[in-house]
Parts: structure tokens; C-alpha cells; sequence
């Protein structure tokens, strides 16, 4: 069942038009013209509503109906619907004023209310917005830029944007995707196709509505500081994606991607004809930092050459020609020129080609040769900009952290314990001491922090301690104490605690007099005098969920505005990213006279508060400020934690956007020969070594497993098979050690109902007959068990007795697969 569910939507071959004669609406008359007047090869079969019974049961004589377009008004869609279902169509699409339709160009479907047919082109649209996709199919046309399909998805189609997404990701005839977005209702699903289809194809989104954040009431400086649109930039960059901010920015994208430009990374190469443009992309790639691999100043009849020399140089991963008009040179011979280079480029070649009415006919010239051309400089080098970030979004999707790292386990039991607690007694803020004895489950270095509740207790801890001391008060009430003057630094003897104590509860109380006070609590001063201060924090965002924050720290947090996000689970590669994205970075290194921070006592606490997220769903925001961090180490020396109750989730770590990888399902097994091996989930970069084993299988093996008499495995195929999504999918391979070898791999994808799961499975010629085929359908089938899936199911080919063998001795019952004879389907419940 490789071929997708959404197939017969967006390749059919009969196509069912449901109309009613009686609704005097223009929608059904505008699908109508659109459909009967493309070049569509396939059937078309207007159906009327009002129509006698007759033709229906003439209809539904005929073969089945790949898909329905339903184009009549309300209170006629739940009949139109029905007589879809009579007419056994595969798929039904709803079209209104927001669900505008579709066109898919290379077949001459125009299944739209969104104008003429778009030209043909290797660029996939995906729009929440019918207007929009009107307006860029508008501009496409004026400027040559053709589509693989067009997709105007709105409430009432019926169908997933998720689902689509998933659709082009496999889709041959696509080679990119662009994506207009104004809301998501299932953060999960949205991450899972926006991944598969980034680990193909670049993919860039534009998304409206920039404004609103976490939370209405922020009970930390974490919720206070961000913002759901950063969260949102932070869940693309970790799906491989790129995000553009404008219409214009998203024109300049698509020029990119339409010709199919394979972003490589962020060095820039420029030629231009003139020393002032060129100055100005050099300050436009400094700015969005970019590299500037090299900048000529040439002649205009040296371009050719210039351009041919940087397109081979290993150092530039892509080059801009800056044009300007000059008197006795023919614009248009320049661009002619760059023309034929770019018939051989193997990386990014962008135009500028300045001015207007003298370079308009270049212009043309350059459209012509596939050359993405702009009028300015910075909007060229923003284009490659888009490029670059894709490449470094690459980085980021490749990365499937476990939701635990290596390092001491924590105390899940004493940090679940004190959680039940907290909610038993009806609160969800935690107070320092509680929030601290939190992190310190999760070995999170702090400082040593006592409560007081009298100025004689203060005096009897802070001896003890040692001076210097700091005093906050305590209080479940008081958000940040700093606000009502509740912290004091550097007390330096017994008298002054004695008076800070006093003095503390007595303004506190006028300040706050609603407030219950504890006491005070009082800490050990931590630092040197190199110390910098930074924070780290949580916020749960609507709809991604959990998001981890780090930047600058101290009192001042929300006014300096400082901090890089990224989704949980973290590795130290994405902690690491983390940290340099932040502006506080150069104070971290050597910084005036200092020598850098550890910077790995900041991975691990970051490492441990993604830990501590992914374990315990029933945190909502977390303040870790101020971190205290040296040349010699890291420490905590405030926290605050706030609570909610656990959301309710169908499997493990579902409050996650992004499924961790599933370390438990790791186990070592041993053959009947008595031959050990590895058994885990799938890899990322398990690609190499299941391409071996597909290259390893007999030409027999190799058709019953793909139907097809391929040798190797194209790499987007391979891709797809090797950076799977955890929670929609699994694929469990066999490995040999020493060296890595993969002898067997069997998978399940979900199916749309999310009740039911499809099966593969793939044994190396040389270990068959060794129980191994048995024990990796038993894995994944324990993993859909612990997922709620409730059946499984796969195609065989007939003649594939040994695997039919295989499933009959598993329980599965084995049936005819009515769509095609040369197979079978073998199906069992979980």
C-alpha cells in the first residue's frame, strides 16, 4: 500500500463534479468551466443533484470514482456528500469560499475557483488562504514561475494541511514546497509532515498573524519575555523548515526554488560591474549573517569569465551578479552570458540587474535561463539568505534526541512525589525551596538555600554558611522579589542579617499585606568576581507545547529581552545552537580581561531541564535565574516552577511536539544460531547501511519487498525510509556490530484513522530462517500495542509464499486485495 492516501485526490482519473441545478450560487458554475475547460485527460462527470434516480444507479454501474468535488451550498453538502458515497469516490473535496481548490498542472486538472489552469513547475503551494493563493498564482504568471500543484486548504475541505504536506513530500513530480499558514490545531501532526517533507524538499512558510504571546498571565519572566510567534520560528527551524516574513519575501523564495537550487550553506560570492552595489550586498550579508566568500570589481565584458571562476571555487556555496547600466554595453548580452553558465551550475546563481527600462528585455533573458533575478541588491542576497537557513535547518532536523540523556539519573520518583503534592494541596507554584529541591531531583547544581523564619534563625544559618550571605523573602504569593525590594545581596556579618531580616518583613508586609510570608531564605553568595549571569527558562506554548529559553539573567531579564529558544528533546549538538544563538554569547567568551565560561556546565543544566520537561508533563513554566557561570562551572541561584494539571495524552511524551526517540525499545536479542545482535529504533543516519542491505538482497528479495526491480534505493526514497517520525511511525532495524551491519528492518506507518497501522518488513538473503523475520514483526507490533493502535496490516505479493508463511504463523488471516490480484493483505488485531 505504498501509494498515499491522498493519491486519488491529487491524481485522478474520474472525477465526479456534485452540483445541483435548483442552487442559483456561481460556485458550482465556476467549477464547472474550470474542470470541463482544462486540458484534464481524465473523465469528468458532472453530477446534479436534482437528477433523476436513474442516472445515479447508471453511475454507480460504472467503475468507482477517484474523487468528488462537492460545489453546492450548505444545506445541500450533506446529500452531496451522500450521493459521493453512493458513487464510491476514493476522496471528496468541499469547496467554498475558503476551500478554493486545487490544480495539479502536469495532468491539466483545474479543480478550482482560483482562475486559469497555473503553468507547469516542479513548486507545490499549500495556501490556508484562497485569496492569497489567487494572488501569487497572479504574480506567477508575469513572472514565469510554474507549479507541480496549487492547493487552496481551508475548515470545510475536509482535509488535513498535515495530510498534504505528507502528500508532497513523496510526490515525484515536486521538488519544493512553499506553505502560507494562519493557525494550526494539532501541533504533533503539523511537526510530523512538516519534518518528513523538510528531510526531502525545501520547504519555506509564511505565516500570518505575528502578534500574541505564551501566555495572558505570565507568572514568570519565562512567559513574560516569549512570544508565540518566536516559538513558532523556533519549531520551524527545528523541523527543517524556513520561515519568510512578507509577501515579498516569499516572491523572492519562490523564484529560488523554482529552479530547484540545493541549498548547501552561507557563503556568497558577488561580481558586480560597479563598486557601490557591490559595498551594498557586502552590508546586506554581514547583516543577515552571511559569509562574503569573495567580492570582485569587474569589467562587464569580464563577467563571463569573473562568474565562471567563483562557480568553481569549493569556498563559495553560491554567487550574485550585480549589473548596473552602462552606456555602449548591451544588458541583455550580459545576461545571455550568464545563461549559459547557469546551464552547468551546481550551486545558487542569483542576478541583480539594477535599474529599469534598460534592463527590462535582460531581465526577460534572465527568467528565460531559470536565473532567479531581483532589482536590488539586498533582495538578492535575502533570497540566498532563505537558501542558506534551509541548509542550517538541515542540521537541526537531523538531530533525534532521547527524551533522557547519559549523564546520573534523576529522581523521577522524588520529583513525581513532590509534584502530587504541590497539586494534592490545590496550588501550581511552587516557592524557591520547593522549585530548587525540583531541580536538584534532576542533579542541577544550586546553591545551598535555607528558610528562616526569624531573624535569629537567619543569624544561626548564615553563620554557619559563612559570609557573605543573600536574603529573599519567601512567599507563595510574590511573583518576583526584586518587585517589593525582597532581596538583599552581599550581607557581610550576624548584625547585618539581623537588620536585613527585621527590616525585609516589615516592608515586605506594607507592601504586600495580602501576601503570606514564610520568613526569609538565605543563601551563600555565588559568583566570582568572572562570573556572568544567565538564565534558562520553560514556557508551554498553544500548540507546540513545551519550549526551552536561554539568554542573559539577573534582575534586569525582561528588560534586555535576551533568549534563544529550541523544542524539547535537546542533545548537546542542539544545547550547543541553543547558546550561540543567544546575544549574550561574546560575553561568555573572553570578554574584557576574562577568560571564556565553561560552556559545558551550561549544555548540562540545559540537557537537564530538557530532561526534566520531557518526564514530567505537568510543568508549565520554569524561571532558572540568575545562573551564576565561570571558567570553572555553572550554578543555580534561583528558580521558580509553576505547575499545571498533566494534559491528557494517548501515549508517552504526547505534550511534546517532536517524539523523542524511544530508547526503550533498544534490547540485544540472539538468533536461533546462537548469534547475538542489536535491536533499536531506526537512525537518522542508518541511511548508508540499509542502502547496503538492500544492495546485498537477491533480485527475488528485492521485488517482493519494493515490486520493483530496483537496484538501489534513490536517495529520497532513502531519506524518507531512515529520518522517520517517531510518533506517527516506527522502524525497528537488526544491527551487527563491528562492523555496523543492518540485517533486517521492519516498519509500520499509521494509517489516517490513527486506529490502524501498515506493515513492511525486509530480512538481509543471509540471516533468513533464523527467527528474525518473527521477532521484528513482534517489535513493531509491540510498539503500535503501546501506542493504542488496534490493527496492522500490509500488502504481499501472491507469490510471496515464504512471507505469507510468515504471517499466517503470527496470527495474521490472509485476503484477497480487491484493488489489485497480484496481491494479498495480511491484517491481524493488536
Amino acid at each position: 500500500m505504498d501509494q498515499h492516501q491522498l493519491h486519488s485526490l491529487f491524481n485522478p482519473k474520474r472525477v465526479a463534479l456534485m452540483v445541483d441545478s435548483a442552487d442559483s450560487g456561481g460556485l458550482a458554475q465556476e467549477c464547472r468551466a474550470a474542470l470541463l475547460g482544462s486540458s484534464f485527460t481524465g473523465e469528468v462527470c458532472v453530477v446534479d443533484l436534482s437528477a433523476d434516480v436513474g442516472e445515479l444507479a447508471r453511475l454507480q454501474d460504472t467503475n468507482r470514482f477517484d474523487l468528488a468535488v462537492v460545489a453546492v451550498s450548505g444545506p445541500n453538502i450533506p446529500a452531496a456528500r451522500e450521493r459521493a458515497r453512493a458513487l464510491r469516490c476514493r476522496s471528496i473535496w468541499q469547496m467554498d469560499s475558503h476551500s478554493r481548490g486545487f490544480q495539479r498542472p502536469h495532468t491539466g486538472l483545474n479543480a478550482s475557483v482560483l482562475g486559469p489552469l497555473a503553468a507547469q513547475g516542479s513548486l507545490a503551494l499549500v495556501s490556508q488562504s484562497g485569496s492569497l493563493t489567487a494572488a501569487v498564482l497572479d504574480w506567477a504568471r508575469e513572472n514565469g514561475v510554474g507549479f507541480s500543484a496549487v492547493v487552496s486548504v481551508g475548515s470545510s475541505s475536509g482535509i488535513e494541511l498535515s495530510d498534504v504536506l505528507d502528500f508532497f513530500a513523496s510526490d515525484r513530480h515536486t521538488q519544493s514546497i512553499v506553505v502560507y499558514l494562519e493557525g494550526i490545531q494539532d501541533s504533533r501532526a503539523f511537526m510530523s509532515a512538516l519534518r518528513s517533507a523538510a528531510s526531502l524538499k525545501p520547504v519555506v512558510v509564511l505565516k500570518a498573524g505575528r502578534g500574541g504571546s505564551a501566555s495572558e498571565v505570565a507568572l514568570t519572566h519565562s512567559q513574560a519575555m516569549v512570544g508565540h510567534d518566536e516559538v513558532f520560528d523556533a519549531a520551524l527551524r527545528r523541523a527543517g523548515a524556513v520561515r519568510v516574513r512578507s509577501f515579498v519575501q516569499l516572491f523572492s523564495a519562490v523564484r529560488c526554488l523554482a529552479v530547484r537550487y540545493k541549498p548547501v550553506g552561507k557563503r556568497l560570492g558577488v561580481v558586480s560591474n560597479g563598486g557601490g552595489p557591490a559595498v551594498m550586498a557586502a552590508d546586506w550579508i554581514t547583516q543577515l549573517g552571511l559569509e562574503l566568500g569573495e567580492m570582485k570589481q569587474v569589467r562587464p565584458e569580464s563577467f563571463r569569465e569573473s562568474v565562471t571562476a567563483l562557480m568553481a571555487d569549493s569556498q563559495l556555496d553560491g554567487v550574485l551578479v550585480i549589473y548596473t547600466p552602462e552606456e555602449r554595453v548591451d544588458a541583455s548580452a550580459v545576461a545571455q552570458a550568464l545563461g549559459k553558465i547557469a546551464q552547468d551550475a551546481r550551486k545558487p546563481l542569483l542576478a541583480c540587474w539594477m535599474g529599469e527600462s534598460t534592463v527590462r528585455e535582460a531581465r526577460h533573458v534572465l527568467d528565460a535561463a531559470g536565473i532567479p533575478n531581483f532589482r536590488t541588491p539586498e533582495a538578492a542576497v535575502e533570497a540566498f539568505h532563505n537558501i542558506a537557513r534551509f541548509h542550517e535547518n538541515q542540521q537541526l532536523l537531523q538531530q533525534i534526541p532521547s527524551p533522557l540523556t547519559e549523564l546520573a539519573k534523576p529522581d523521577l520518583e522524588g520529583a513525581r512525589m513532590l509534584i502530587d503534592g504541590i497539586l494534592a494541596e490545590g496550588r501550581l507554584t511552587l516557592s524557591e525551596l520547593e522549585s530548587k529541591a525540583l531541580l536538584a531531583a534532576f542533579h542541577i547544581p544550586l546553591t545551598q538555600t535555607i528558610l528562616a523564619r526569624s531573624a535569629r534563625e537567619a543569624v544561626l544559618v548564615a553563620t554557619q554558611m559563612g559570609f557573605p550571605v543573600a536574603l529573599k523573602i519567601d512567599s507563595p504569593d510574590i511573583l518576583h522579589k526584586s518587585d517589593v525590594q525582597g532581596v538583599v545581596l552581599n550581607v557581610m556579618n550576624a548584625s547585618g542579617v539581623r537588620e536585613v531580616f527585621d527590616q525585609m518583613m516589615e516592608r515586605v508586609s506594607a507592601m504586600r499585606p495580602d501576601a503570606r510570608l514564610n520568613g526569609v531564605t538565605v543563601q551563600r553568595m555565588a559568583g566570582s568576581s568572572e562570573s556572568r549571569e544567565v538564565f534558562i527558562g520553560l514556557v508551554t506554548d498553544k500548540p507546540f507545547g513545551p519550549v526551552l529559553a536561554f539568554g542573559a539573567g539577573g534582575t534586569m531579564v525582561e528588560l534586555i529581552q535576551d533568549r534563544s529558544m529550541e523544542l524539547p528533546p535537546l542533545n548537546q549538538f542542539l544545547a550547543q545552537r541553543m547558546i550561540e544563538r543567544a546575544r549574550i554569547l561574546p560575553m561568555l567568551q573572553q570578554w574584557r580581561g576574562t577568560g571564556p565560561v565553561h560552556f559545558e556546565s551550561l549544555e548540562r543544566i540545559l540537557l537537564r531541564v530538557s530532561e526534566m520537561v520531557c518526564a514530567l508533563p505537568e510543568l508549565q513554566a520554569i524561571d532558572i535565574n540568575p545562573i551564576m557561570v565561570d571558567s570553572q562551572g555553572a550554578i543555580a541561584v534561583d528558580a521558580r516552577v509553576v505547575l499545571q494539571s498533566a494534559p491528557a495524552h494517548s501515549e508517552e511524551h504526547g505534550h511534546l511536539a517532536i517524539a523523542p526517540y524511544p530508547a526503550r525499545y533498544e534490547q540485544e536479542w540472539i538468533m536461533r544460531d546462537g548469534e547475538p545482535c542489536w535491536l533499536r529504533p531506526m537512525h537518522p543516519d542508518d541511511g548508508r547501511l540499509l542502502q547496503q542491505l538492500v544492495q546485498r538482497l537477491s533480485p527475488e528479495s528485492r521485488y517482493f519487498r519494493f515490486a520493483s526491480s530496483l537496484l538501489a534505493l534513490p536517495q529520497s526514497m532513502l531519506a524518507r525510509l531512515s529520518l522517520i517520525d517517531y510518533s506517527r511511525e516506527m522502524a525497528m532495524v537488526a544491527l551487527l556490530r563491528n562492523p555496523d551491519r543492518i540485517i533486517a528492518v521492519s516498519r509500520y506507518i499509521t494509517n489516517p484513522d490513527r486506529k490502524s497501522c501498515e506493515f513492511s518488513l525486509l530480512v538481509d538473503d543471509e540471516f533468513a530462517g533464523r527467527g528474525l523475520g518473527s521477532k521484528m514483526m513482534q517489535s513493531i507490533m509491540e510498539v503500535a500495542r503501546d501506542r493504542r493502535l488496534e490493527e496492522i496490516d500490509g500488502l504481499v505479493l501472491a507469490n510471496n509464499v515464504g512471507m505469507l508463511r510468515l504471517m499466517r504463523s503470527l496470527g495474521f488471516s490472509i485476503a484477497t486485495y480487491e484493488d489489485d490480484p497480484d496481491f494479498k493483505v495480511a491484517s491481524s488485531l493488536l
